[in-house]
């Protein structure tokens, strides 16, 4: 089986400065460089390297051009193309000088599009949409795509039982729902809250990325909010005409099977025979 497309998503990386941590305790570029080297060994047919914000954790250019050192020579191995979208620890001005993109754009896989927004508001950490935006999206999507169309964004378009996470979604989720309801969108993808969730939004699925920085503890003790070391990133492939959107952690964790792929994936099948 051979996915028809499938795109990588980086999202929340929060690239420091050279010499700088995270919080103090996270080398996010070996973070990146991890998720990087796993996706380039994997053997996966990679479309498109989605990166939905948080890119910088403060802004600085040498994190975006950190950034790209390690993007770009991913995206010539593989042949894919890079879309980059906007968070709220990313600055506009210097996202637009460092990356050379818009903050919202449009791009084709064969007949899938996927559309990149802009949810950050300057000076803030929720998100929102503006007028703008949002009567530029109803535009573009009052053409369909043969193959459907994707949204990525940073903030997701959800309620969540995580507090911090609830004050800081998308806040105007509802004025997005209006414009995709009965449009070909099929899958809303996302980042910043930095643990993998699903729901839906006017019908359309939602999926929120873990993050490559560090894990928002989901189920932390009673009375404390917790960030862990653990980190991953999502795969979305098209498969059989239909969206699937998997987390993939980045853990050094014990081996507990190690098989030829034909041999297992043979194994397998004979075990689920057609009926």
């Amino acid at each position: 089986m051979t996915p028809e497309l499938t795109l990588v998503q980086f999202s929340d990386t929060h690239l420091v400065r050279e010499g700088e941590l995270t919080h103090g305790a996270v080398d996010t570029l070996a973070n990146l460089e991890a998720a990087a080297d796993a996706v380039a060994t994997s053997g996966a047919v990679v479309s498109g390297l989605l990166l939905t914000g948080d890119l910088a954790d403060d802004g600085a250019p040498g994190a975006y051009r950190r950034l790209r050192a390690v993007i770009e020579p991913l995206a010539a191995r593989l042949g894919a193309k890079v879309l980059y979208a906007m968070g709220n620890h990313d600055s506009r001005p210097v996202f637009e000088a460092e990356l050379g993109v818009s903050p919202y754009s449009v791009h084709r896989f064969g007949g899938v599009r996927v559309v990149v927004l802009d949810s950050s508001v300057p000076g803030r950490h929720d998100g929102r949409l503006d007028p703008e935006q949002l009567a530029w999206l109803r535009a573009e999507l009052a053409t369909p795509a043969p193959g459907g169309t994707v949204l990525a964004l940073h903030h997701p378009p959800l309620p969540s039982p995580h507090p911090t996470v609830h004050l800081l979604r998308l806040k105007n989720s509802d004025a997005l729902g209006a414009v995709i309801e009965g449009t070909d969108v099929r899958l809303i993808t996302t980042g910043h809250a930095h643990h993998a969730a699903a729901g839906s939004l006017a019908g359309v699925p939602v999926w929120v990325s873990p993050a490559l920085a560090y894990r928002v503890e989901a189920l932390s003790p009673r009375g404390r909010l917790r960030g862990l070391a653990d980190t991953g990133f999502s795969r979305i492939d098209l498969v059989d005409g239909r969206f699937v959107v998997t987390a993939v952690p980045l853990l050094s964790s014990p081996v507990v099977y190690d098989r030829d792929a034909a041999e297992m994936t043979r194994f397998i099948a004979d075990l689920t025979p057609e009926a």
